[in-house]
C-alpha cells in the first residue's frame, strides 16, 4: 500500500514538474503561475480527499465520477505535455553530449534551454483531451445515436424479413441526472417503431432503489407487437460493493430482477422463447451474464435445451466475450448475438467508413458494432449510459435498430 502511494505522488510529481515548465517557458506572468499553482494542488488534493472518503458499502456515487471525471481531466492532458517534453528533454541530453565534444563548441551550458514554441506546441496538444473529455461530461454522454443495421440470413423463415429489433443495453441507471435527456431517448426508441425491442442487461451500477425514480420513465417504451425481453448483466448481480450480509446482497438481487418486470420487460434467466409471425418462428434465447473477466452465469446448454439446429436463433448475452468463447462453435448454431458491456470504454474515434479506434479493442476483440464468423454474427451496442467516467467521447449512447433481412449478405 506505501509502494503504491508513493509510486503514484512520483508519477504526480514528474508530471507536475514538466507542466509546471512548459507554462514557466510560455509566460512569465506571475499571477498565471501561481494560479496554476493553486488550482493543480486544489484539485490534486480534492481527488485524493474524494478517493480517501470512497465507501465499498455505497459504491459509485454521483461524487465519485465526478472525482474520476476530473482525475481525467487533470492527468491526461498533463501527460501529453510531459510526454512531448520529455522528448524534448532526450534531444536536449543527445545534443549537450554531443556539443560538449565537439571542437567548435563556444558554449558553456551543457543542456540548451527549452523551447517556447515546444511548450506551446505540448499545451496546445493537451488541449485536445481537455476539451473533449469536458464535451464528453457536458454533452456526450446524452448524445444518443439511432444506429440502423441490416443484417441479411440465407435461412431466416421468410415472414421474418424486414423484422425489425430495437436493442438498447447498459442503462446504468445510477449515472443519470438529467431527466429531460432520458425522455428525449426515450422517444427516439419509441420513434423507431420496431416489431421486438431486446435489452441486453446492466439496469443499475449496483443497487436495485437506482432505478426506482426512473421506472416510470422507462415505462414509456411503448408495447411491441413482439414483446419486450432482456438479460441480466454483470452489474446488477450487485458484486462491485460490499454488502453488511449475504441476505441483503440477495435481496437486492431480487429487487433488481424485479425491477426488469416493472418497465414492461421480460427478464430471460438461462431459458428461451419462441416468436411467431404467421406460419413461422424464430427463437429468442436469452442467457445470464457469462463473462470472461466476471461472472459467469449464463448457461448456454440450459436456454438452449429441446432448440435444434435448424431452429433460427436469436441469443442475448450481456458480454461480447462469451461469443468467442462459447456461442460461437456451439452445436446449436446461434445466428444472431446481441451483446453490450464495453461501452467502447466511453472514448474513441469513429469515422464511420474510415477509422474505428477505442482502448476496448484491446480487451474485446468485439467491442462495438456488427462482427461475423462462418455466418454468425454479434453485434454490440455501445451502452445507453454511462458508468465510471462520467461522460462519452467520440463512442457515443446507441440506441440499434436491426432488420432482419432473407438472402446473402451483399457486405
Amino acid at each position: 500500500m506505501i509502494f503504491r502511494l508513493l509510486l503514484f505522488l512520483s508519477m504526480v510529481l514528474i508530471l507536475e514538474l514538466y507542466v509546471f515548465q512548459a507554462v514557466k517557458t510560455f509566460t512569465k506572468v506571475k499571477w498565471v503561475l501561481w494560479s496554476y499553482i493553486i488550482i493543480s494542488v486544489g484539485a490534486i488534493l480534492f481527488i485524493g480527499y474524494q478517493f480517501s472518503k470512497f465507501d465499498r458499502s455505497v459504491g459509485q456515487t454521483q461524487m465519485s465520477m465526478i472525482t474520476l471525471g476530473l482525475l481525467l481531466l487533470v492527468v491526461l492532458p498533463k501527460i501529453v505535455i510531459t510526454l512531448i517534453l520529455f522528448i524534448e528533454d532526450v534531444y536536449r541530453v543527445l545534443y549537450g553530449i554531443v556539443n560538449r565534444f565537439s571542437s567548435t563548441s563556444n558554449t558553456t551550458a551543457f543542456l540548451p534551454d527549452r523551447r517556447k514554441f515546444v511548450s506551446q506546441i505540448a499545451l496546445g496538444l493537451a488541449a485536445i483531451p481537455f476539451t473533449s473529455l469536458i464535451y464528453g461530461m457536458t454533452l456526450g454522454k446524452y448524445n444518443y445515436k439511432v444506429i440502423t443495421q441490416q443484417i441479411f440470413f440465407p435461412d431466416l423463415p421468410d415472414e421474418f424479413d424486414g423484422f425489425k429489433i430495437t436493442q438498447i443495453s447498459d442503462v446504468h441507471s445510477g449515472s443519470f441526472d438529467n431527466p429531460d435527456k432520458i425522455n428525449y431517448a426515450i422517444d427516439l426508441i419509441n420513434e423507431q417503431a420496431s416489431d421486438m425491442i431486446l435489452f441486453t442487461g446492466d439496469i443499475v451500477n449496483t443497487h436495485a432503489k437506482e432505478m426506482i425514480p426512473w421506472i416510470t420513465t422507462f415505462n414509456k417504451i411503448r408495447p411491441h407487437k413482439y414483446g419486450k425481453f432482456s438479460v441480466l448483466g454483470n452489474h446488477d448481480y450487485g458484486e462491485y460493493v460490499d454488502w453488511k450480509s449475504e441476505k441483503d446482497k440477495e435481496a437486492n438481487f431480487h429487487a433488481i430482477k424485479e425491477l426488469y418486470g416493472k418497465i414492461g420487460f421480460n427478464l430471460m434467466l438461462n431459458e428461451h422463447t419462441f416468436i411467431t409471425k404467421g406460419n413461422s418462428k424464430i427463437a429468442v434465447v436469452g442467457v445470464e451474464n457469462w463473462g470472461r473477466h466476471f461472472k459467469k452465469a449464463g448457461d448456454l446448454n440450459k436456454a438452449s435445451e429441446g432448440l435444434t439446429k435448424n431452429d433460427f436463433k436469436i441469443l442475448m448475452s450481456h458480454d461480447p466475450s462469451h461469443w468467442d468463447a462459447e456461442v460461437n462453435t456451439h452445436t446449436k448454431e446461434f445466428h444472431l448475438t446481441l451483446s453490450g458491456h464495453t461501452h467502447g470504454l466511453q472514448f474513441g474515434i469513429e469515422i464511420p467508413g474510415f477509422l474505428k479506434w477505442s482502448p476496448a479493442q484491446y480487451v474485446y476483440e468485439q467491442w462495438a458494432g456488427l462482427y461475423e464468423k462462418s455466418g454468425k454474427y454479434i453485434y454490440v451496442n455501445r451502452g445507453f449510459g454511462y458508468h465510471a467516467y462520467p461522460g462519452r467521447v467520440g463512442i457515443m449512447p446507441e440506441i440499434t435498430v436491426i432488420e432482419l433481412k432473407k438472402g446473402k449478405n451483399l457486405v
